[in-house]
C-alpha cells in the first residue's frame, strides 16, 4: 500500500520546493518564525502531548520550519529530503539557528539510525513520500520500545475522490492519497496501539487528523 511512482515524487518534491518559496516569498523571517513557532505551541496544547525532559525526538519531515523550532531544551533529529534546497533557496531556515537539532537532509524511506527515539514527530509529511510502507517501516524501526509517535495527516472523506486523486495528479504536493482508515490500519498491522485519533481541522474533501500511536 501507498509506493508511487518515483516521477511523481520528484514532480511533488520539486513543487513543494516552489510552494515554500511563493508562500515565503515577502514574510519578513522573525516575523514568520515567530508566527510558527507560536502555531506549534497551540498544536502542541491541542494534542496534549507531555514532552519529557531529555527526551530523544526525531522530526521527520520536518519542512523548514518545523516542530523543532520550539524545542531549544531538546536533543532533536530533524529529517527532510529538502533540508539543503531550503538552506539555499530560503532565508527563513538557518540551521545555524538551531544549535542543539542534528540536521540530516535525506528521504524518510531511506533513513537508518541506531538511535531509538522517544517521541517521533511526522507532522504534515508522511502523504509527500513515495513509499508510505517503507517511510512507516522506518519510522517504527527508530521508535523505542514504549516510545510515542505524532502523525498528522490530511485524510479524505470520501473513497471515490480517493481513488480518483490517486489515479490522477489532483493533489500535486501529495504523492499519498489515503483515508482514516488507511493510516489507523498501517498503524496497527506494525504493531502500534492508536490511543488517541484528534481531529484538527474539518475541510471539504480532506480532513486534517493527528494520531497518537504507542510503540507496545
Amino acid at each position: 500500500m501507498g509506493k508511487t511512482d518515483s516521477w511523481r515524487w520528484r514532480v511533488a518534491q520539486r513543487a513543494e520546493l516552489q510552494w515554500w518559496q511563493s508562500y515565503l516569498d515577502g514574510k519578513q523571517p522573525e516575523l514568520y518564525l515567530n508566527w510558527k513557532r507560536a502555531y506549534w505551541e497551540d498544536f502542541l496544547a491541542q494534542s496534549a502531548l507531555q514532552i519529557d525532559a531529555g527526551a530523544r525526538i526525531l522530526d521527520a519531515g520536518c519542512g523548514p520550519a518545523g516542530i523543532f523550532t520550539i524545542l531549544p531544551d531538546h536533543a532533536v533529529t530533524a529529517l527532510d529530503p529538502l533540508l539543503d534546497e531550503y538552506t539555499n533557496k530560503l532565508p527563513h531556515f538557518r540551521p545555524g539557528d538551531y544549535p542543539a537539532v542534528t540536521f540530516i537532509s535525506q528521504a524518510l524511506e531511506n533513513f537508518e539510525t541506531a538511535q531509538r527515539f522517544d517521541l517521533i514527530f511526522c507532522l504534515n509529511a508522511i502523504n509527500h513520500v513515495a513509499d508510505m510502507d517503507a517511510a512507516l517501516d522506518r519510522l517504527i524501526a527508530a521508535l523505542a520500545p514504549g516510545g510515542t509517535l505524532a502523525l498528522s495527516i490530511d485524510a479524505h472523506n470520501y473513497s471515490l475522490l480517493k481513488y480518483i486523486f490517486r489515479a490522477l495528479p489532483g493533489d500535486v504536493l501529495h504523492p499519498q492519497q489515503h483515508d482514516l482508515a488507511d493510516y489507523h490500519g498501517a498503524l496497527t498491522r506494525r504493531g502500534l496501539d492508536v490511543t488517541r485519533s484528534v481531529l484538527l481541522k474539518e475541510e471539504a474533501i480532506f480532513d486534517y487528523y493527528l494520531l497518537i500511536a504507542k510503540n507496545c
